[in-house]
């Protein structure tokens, strides 16, 4: 084995999502809103979620943040691309405050830092449908802002999402590996157990006992099992 793809929501740091995306939309809102006086809530939470749903649709050869931000222009009439600034602003400044429901997992610095240490290649395998300052301060909530992935998958950079096989086919050819000598560590059976469909072996750290996986077990157990793999 010789690379290392580590899930970010759930499995590296410790998140309850529902909690955290509906504080997540109401934050983002006024912001969405601020872009068109005709965008009320109701508009701005149906034209958010219907672009992210179509973002997470197969769209080869374009990325993540085109077919978002094409769609919410076709549902609502703005653009989001013009209006940059207002949202750069809320990710720098509202977003990080967003934290309260977040931390990191136990075991998951010293799980990647095995995996580095070990010569690994390592990549922060979150699902791309945020952009990747976003991306950043999520890091920052668990802990691992400081950690030198090799590859980060973004909404600005991913052409895909999960759980499609293009995306951890992208992912792992930016880290130069074969699915095969690659493992998939997430918390989630749909989204993360589907890079086994391309060859990958996967670890799963989340709760559903039926979860079909090569592995199972925490971060702690994983750390062992790294120094394991990596020889094989």
């Amino acid at each position: 084995m010789r690379g290392v793809l580590f899930d970010l929501d759930g499995t590296l740091l410790d998140i309850d999502l529902e909690i955290f995306l509906a504080a997540y939309y109401r934050a983002l809102v006024p912001v969405i809103m601020s872009t068109s006086p005709t965008l009320d809530p109701e508009t701005s939470i149906a034209a958010l979620e219907d672009s992210v749903r179509t973002m997470m649709t197969p769209h080869p050869g374009r990325t993540n943040e085109d077919v978002f931000q094409s769609r919410f222009l076709e549902i609502t009439g703005h653009g989001i691309a013009a209006h940059w600034e207002k949202f750069e602003n809320f990710y720098l400044n509202v977003f990080p405050g967003l934290d309260g429901t977040t931390g990191p997992a136990v075991g998951a610095r010293e799980c990647v830092e095995t995996a580095i240490e070990l010569g690994l290649k390592v990549a922060l395998a979150t699902n791309p449908i945020f952009p990747l300052v976003a991306i950043e301060r999520r890091l920052a909530w668990a802990g691992l802002d400081d950690i030198a992935f090799d590859v980060v998958t973004s909404y600005e950079t991913s052409h895909a999402t999960k759980p499609h096989a293009e995306y951890f086919r992208e992912t792992v050819h930016h880290l130069g590996l074969d699915p095969q000598e690659c493992l998939m560590v997430g918390d989630d059976r749909v989204l993360d157990l589907a890079a086994a469909d391309i060859g990958m072996r996967t670890y799963y750290v989340g709760s559903d006992e039926d979860a079909v996986a090569d592995y199972r077990g925490d971060l702690v157990q994983l750390r062992s099992l790294l120094t394991q793999l990596e020889k094989s």
